[in-house]
């Protein structure tokens, strides 16, 4: 809906049209800060005084505010799956491949539909800071305009894909990122079953604050998959001073990436949650071998980008590894909120796993449906000291 050109987007009426979606799609009354976090995510950053003032100027036209300081559409509401373009309802019906359904919808409005204790684990890779993936700045990647997404220098003659700035956030995003990162917890809490595995991908800038919230949203901190890889970030000579300070770094380079490791508590011992809910710990690679929290991996290699062409697609040699080893008796269902691409789905169509995913943004919903049945096609050679993935014959 948001996916509009930089005129449209700075248009009257715009921020007023993002609250009334919002406020359509969750369909019961809403706080502002918790309003002003979900308008940040369709349009990006807005300062809250703006949505204040909006609903001020329009209360009791188009808003009604309740006695507890929250605000609701001056009309009954239904509390719909989604809603088009034109904000009618409509019911969501998920793309299915095998085992695997992926639905086009906001994370958390998504959950809000599910039953509670009916997800296994969690596996997924978020917006690690939140900015990048609002429509404003998905426009200026698609665009190649920059904004918080930048292109690194040619290395060794090779074009460098572009990365999202994360040393560019502000006080006011970082606070953005806690309160999204916190209702996102809290909505998965119930949905959960005990002992359920939560696998985050992070970014070593940022990873100690989504960590720090997610452990206030309720979750147990389990510490960190390390997947060793050279990705590109970093070591780069001070900008536009290259030649002044040749044996100058900015940054370290960046050969690791930290996947945070959370479970919801325990329904008593970790035996008795596994009789029960079949979660509790990670599944053994074999007998002889327990799963480790150090995986050697690559760059995710040209092959499976020209079948899944997004900014963030990690190689199904490594996703395999984690999604296989997400459910300790490998039985339940795994979910990823923020599915991109659908690698995730697609590593656990690979294993034998069910699988839910969700995509708010049509075009990688779209990429998505085209690229699970291709990844998960692909046959990964697992190996100790090598990660390749090679197409399927």
């Amino acid at each position: 809906m948001f996916n509009l050109p930089t005129s449209e987007r700075n248009a009257p009426g715009f921020v007023r049209d993002a609250i009334l979606a919002v406020m359509q799609r969750i369909g019961e009354p809403i706080s502002v800060t918790k309003l002003t976090a979900r308008v940040n995510i369709e349009i990006g950053a807005t300062p809250s005084s703006s949505i204040r003032s909006y609903l001020l100027l329009n209360t009791p036209g188009k808003f009604l505010r309740t006695e507890r300081g929250l605000y609701q559409l001056n009309r009954p509401i239904a509390n719909p799956q989604s809603t088009d373009e034109t904000g009618a309802h409509q019911t969501v019906k998920p793309f299915c491949y095998g085992s695997a359904e992926l639905y086009r919808q906001d994370c958390l409005d998504w959950f809000g539909a599910q039953d509670n204790n009916s997800i296994h684990a969690i596996v997924t890779d978020p917006p690690y800071g939140l900015q990048e993936y609002t429509p404003k700045e998905l426009t200026k990647l698609r665009e190649g305009k920059g904004g918080v997404w930048r292109k690194p220098p040619n290395f060794d003659g090779n074009q460098r894909a572009p990365l999202p700035r994360f040393t560019v956030l502000d006080k006011d995003q970082m606070r953005q990122l806690h309160e999204f990162f916190f209702d996102w917890g809290t909505a998965l809490m119930p949905k959960l079953v005990p002992g359920a595995n939560v696998i985050v991908a992070s970014n070593p800038l940022l990873s100690y604050f989504v960590s720090s919230t997610l452990v206030s949203a309720g979750l147990e901190r389990r510490g960190e998959i390390i997947r060793l890889t050279m990705t590109m970030r970093g070591g780069d000579r001070p900008k536009n001073a290259e030649r002044e300070f040749p044996d100058v770094s900015v940054m370290p380079r960046s050969m690791w990436e930290p996947w945070l490791v959370f479970r919801k508590p325990l329904e008593g011992r970790v035996k008795d949650n596994l009789r029960k809910w079949g979660t509790g710990g990670f599944r053994r690679i074999s007998d002889e071998r327990p799963f480790g929290d150090v995986i050697k991996s690559a760059p995710t290699n040209k092959s499976e980008r020209n079948l899944a062409n997004h900014p963030s697609l990690k190689p199904q040699n490594f996703l395999r590894q984690i999604v296989r080893a997400a459910l300790p008796l490998g039985k339940g269902i795994v979910v990823d909120p923020f599915a991109g691409s659908g690698s995730t789905l697609a590593a656990a169509e690979a294993v034998g796993y069910a699988s839910k995913g969700v995509e708010r943004d049509q075009n990688y919903y779209e990429l998505a449906c085209t690229a699970i049945p291709k990844l998960a096609k692909l046959r990964t050679t697992l190996d100790e000291d090598t990660a390749s993935t090679v197409e399927a014959s």
